[in-house]
């Protein structure tokens, strides 16, 4: 049975069967301790009843006014583990602290175009795709660059749904908001 505890400092160090999948990205160290440090109750782990790590999920709350949102950074499940309800698990939390600690408007994600899979698992979660993003991923001289889905999914506070209403046009990583 998977239990969620908040994310620690050794889980750093026991994380690498869970990030070692190519869809995966993987952050410096102190990327991972600045969100610990400044948005902890968005990082939680899934843990096995052996202490394996089966997943874990990251963000953050950002933006103004209307575009104060949840931001999923990192959602992943090791393979072994998917296709077990993790993956909605984190999901569902992430967007409980967003809802219900932050008030927020919505959540959104960012993935890779390609990501067929993902893309369909976040609309089965009700998220939509609201924009694309030319370019967002970059080449690492192994892997092309790669365009993105800026997803969303409206919480309560956005009583007339705003937030999800599709951009009609591409955009570039520089004309982001935050």
């Amino acid at each position: 049975m998977t239990s969620y505890r908040p994310f620690q400092m050794n889980d750093l160090f026991k994380f690498n069967n869970v990030n070692l999948d190519r869809l995966t990205e993987t952050y410096n160290m102190s990327f991972y301790c600045h969100y610990l440090a400044t948005w902890p109750e968005y990082f939680v782990t899934a843990e096995s009843p052996n202490g394996d790590i089966q997943g874990y999920v990251m963000g953050k709350a950002e933006g103004d006014g209307p575009l104060w949102h949840g931001h999923v950074t990192a959602v992943t499940v090791s393979p072994k583990f998917r296709r077990l309800g993790i993956g909605r698990d984190l999901m569902s939390y992430l967007e409980y602290v967003s809802r219900d600690m932050h008030n927020c408007y919505f959540v959104d994600l960012f993935v890779r175009a390609s990501n067929s899979l993902a893309i369909s698992m976040y609309e089965k979660f009700g998220y939509i795709k609201y924009r694309r993003v030319v370019d967002y991923y970059t080449s690492d001289g192994i892997e092309d660059g790669e365009d993105a889905w800026d997803m969303r999914k409206a919480l309560p506070r956005d009583i007339e749904k705003k937030s999800v209403i599709p951009l009609k046009y591409p955009i570039r990583p520089e004309d982001l908001e935050w």
